[in-house]
């Protein structure tokens, strides 16, 4: 079996460059990457079908093929298209249909893969093109979805013009509709996420969230070769956060996700900040990524500086600056190697966003040794129950604290469980499997493509109107 992950934006290589700490290198580079390691596992021949760049400010993704070290089975297959520069994930759209003829010619010799797998819209929108062209049945992930996105911004009437300009919300929502229309399987992570999202009156008539056959419940998991309790923490991983933390040896509230709004990492800063009894018991550890100082703001790209300014104020307002620390971890390894460091101090692992589609990170956290407070709001809500986590409401700071205090005093029982749980559900060779189980029961049992005829920016206003 040969299959086709199809996944325009950002780009893979053996360096994980960029990874999370760039908006078009999010996580679902790590969903794609380590479902296609697993998956080679079992003799399936995969292929990562993503963009070359040839940017002398990107030298990472010029070589058309590339490989993972020990994975043979896996190529990163990098088509040219829309020119030669970096191109931000909002602006590929106007390059999709040559991204998909392109991918025609190059395998034109060795012939195309049984299958593609798609990832986000725009690997949806080249799935659907493909099977237009080819007839290769696909299946859709979305990861996260356009509707709730614009749910999220507060995206009315008045301001969606301007939005869409930017994030190209029409494009994105005809994408989504026509990938979920013409996929043979939808892959959710969790069910919540097919009753929730896909049940968005922007996606009505394009799919069904009731039917059934249409969805795989699929989650994702662990890289447990990275992601553990056992390996031996470096020499070098000690002294820096020796070097920054001194001889303090309480316990840490670790924050690791990228900076990125919707994470809401403001929230435990001021929980934080607000409860004198979580500030006398544990630090927090704020880590970042490719940032060495997050107090001189006029040197951090401007979103990030947007989301670190109100809460370097709060840090200095209320003198917490030795017991808020920042630290600079670039790659999986390195935070693996964190992770364990502070479980080693029972530390507890927050995720305060919003809402969250899953809740990967969370799980790569307790593999490694720490307790979870999380979100309830999404996937969190499926994976953890008091018996292996804390659930929090990432809108009520009183919550967010007691949630924290909660994990500290059931720490061991906790970490324990959690730990269980990772290896017996989430591991990504159990994530394969399942995929695998899909792709070989997989019959294209759809009717003749006919594109849908849909003004996507006239049927948004008209939602955003009625709200």
């Amino acid at each position: 079996m040969k299959v086709g992950f199809l996944n325009p934006q950002g780009n893979f290589d053996n360096e994980d460059s960029y990874l999370t700490e760039h908006p078009d290198f999010g996580g679902q580079l790590i969903y794609v990457k380590e479902l296609a390691k697993s998956l080679s596992k079992l003799g399936v021949q995969v292929d990562i079908i993503t963009r070359q760049i040839k940017d002398k400010e990107w030298p990472e993704f010029e070589d058309k093929l590339a490989y993972y070290e020990g994975f043979e089975n896996v190529r990163i297959v990098r088509i040219p298209f829309g020119g030669d520069k970096f191109i931000n994930k909002e602006n590929l759209w106007y390059h999709i249909d040559e991204f998909t003829d392109n991918i025609i010619k190059f395998y034109d010799k060795e012939g195309l893969p049984d299958y593609f797998t798609t990832h986000y819209a725009d690997g949806g929108y080249s799935g659907y093109l493909l099977k237009k062209k080819t007839g290769i049945p696909f299946t859709f992930t979305g990861h996260s979805l356009g509707a709730q996105k614009m749910d999220k911004m507060k995206i009315d009437t008045d301001n969606f013009l301007k939005y869409d300009k930017t994030y190209h919300f029409s494009k994105r929502i005809a994408a989504e509709r026509i990938s979920m229309k013409y996929s043979t399987k939808i892959i959710t992570s969790t069910d919540q996420e097919r009753k929730e999202q896909y049940s968005h009156s922007l996606y009505s008539r394009a799919i069904d969230a009731n039917k059934l056959d249409k969805f795989e419940i699929i989650p994702p998991g662990v890289n447990i070769d990275i992601f553990n309790d056992k390996d031996k923490i470096k020499d070098s991983t000690k002294r820096y956060i020796d070097d920054i933390v001194g001889d303090n040896t309480k316990p840490f509230i670790i924050l690791s996700s990228r900076l990125d709004a919707k994470k809401n990492h403001i929230a435990m800063i001021k929980a934080y900040a607000g409860n004198e009894e979580l500030q006398k018991r544990a630090n927090l550890g704020f880590f970042l990524r490719n940032i060495k100082d997050p107090y001189n703001l006029e040197k951090i790209p401007e979103k990030e500086r947007e989301i670190l300014k109100p809460i370097i104020k709060i840090i200095k307002e209320k003198n917490l600056e030795d017991k808020i620390f920042f630290f600079d971890f670039r790659s999986q390894k390195e935070l693996a190697d964190a992770y364990r460091y502070f479980s080693g101090l029972n530390s507890v692992f927050s995720l305060t966003a919003f809402y969250e589609p899953f809740g990967l990170a969370p799980i790569e956290a307790a593999a490694c040794g720490l307790a979870i407070v999380a979100t309830k709001n999404g996937g969190p809500a499926e994976i953890f129950n008091e018996e292996t986590g804390v659930l929090v409401d990432p809108e009520n700071e009183r919550d967010i604290a007691k949630g924290c205090l909660n994990a500290l005093d059931n720490i061991e029982i906790l970490k324990l469980n959690v730990k269980k749980l990772v290896y017996d559900k989430y591991t990504w060779d159990k994530t394969a499997e399942k995929y695998y189980e899909v792709l070989k029961s997989m019959k294209d049992v759809d009717k003749e493509i006919k594109e849908e005829k849909l003004d996507a920016k006239k049927v948004i206003i008209e939602y955003l109107s009625k709200k």
